[in-house]
């Protein structure tokens, strides 16, 4: 069997703590950006938990003019007003959490600009994220789409809100760590990156090492 260095990664919004764990792990990591864009994934969405229990937030995109769009063109719809919302309910899910206020200033102003396309937006939400979390890694764009990529693994389709958490990846074996609401739902696995960052702040790189088994 070969031993790749590298994965191939969707684009996410706010990415869960399997995707960070991959980047965390793996030496070159590629960016999908010429693939055609799939609703109800990590795309444009993210989950957090909150006093009712989890909580997805959905980045509204606008319909193309065909069937399909390249994820790269794709631009976000602004007829509502989704940023408001979502922070308004992150703040109510995570303003107790012992990190919350030490990272809201780093956070807030995705919330507060407008930008024009998905995947731009959500690439700059993960360099941030990378930085907080003090993951040096350099993210390199596809050129081309290519369906079986030969030169590294595929999590393209394998991190999705849609697969099982465990028998789908054999790699990824989530870390417990302190919730928010752990009392009253125990540990909930694989929210959010905002999840662990909260609730974890500098110990959150460490939960994401030890949660990544080769």
């Amino acid at each position: 069997m070969a031993q790749y260095t590298g994965i191939l990664l969707s684009t996410a919004y706010f990415a869960p703590i399997r995707y960070f764990s991959k980047l965390a792990a793996y030496h070159e990591i590629y960016l999908e950006q010429h693939e055609n864009f799939i609703k109800q994934t990590y795309r444009n969405r993210t989950v957090i938990l909150g006093a009712n229990g989890p909580i997805p937030l959905i980045v509204p995109v606008e319909k193309g003019r065909g069937p399909k769009i390249i994820i790269k063109d794709l631009r976000i719809a602004y007829d509502e007003e989704w940023q408001r919302n979502h922070w308004r309910t992150i703040f109510s899910a995570y303003n107790s959490s012992p990190f919350f206020e030490y990272y809201a200033d780093d956070l807030k102003p995705f919330f507060l600009k407008k930008h024009e396309f998905l995947f731009d937006f959500n690439q700059q939400i993960t360099e941030t994220l990378l930085e907080i979390l003090e993951i040096q890694k350099e993210i390199k764009l596809t050129e081309e789409f290519e369906k079986v990529p030969e030169t590294c693994l595929n999590f393209r389709e394998q991190i999705s809100p849609k697969m099982h958490l465990i028998s789908d990846d054999q790699h990824f074996f989530p870390k417990a760590y302190t919730q928010v609401f752990s009392e009253k739902f125990g540990f909930v696995p694989d929210l959010s990156i905002l999840d662990l960052l909260f609730n974890e702040g500098p110990s959150a790189h460490g939960v994401l090492v030890k949660s990544f088994i080769f």
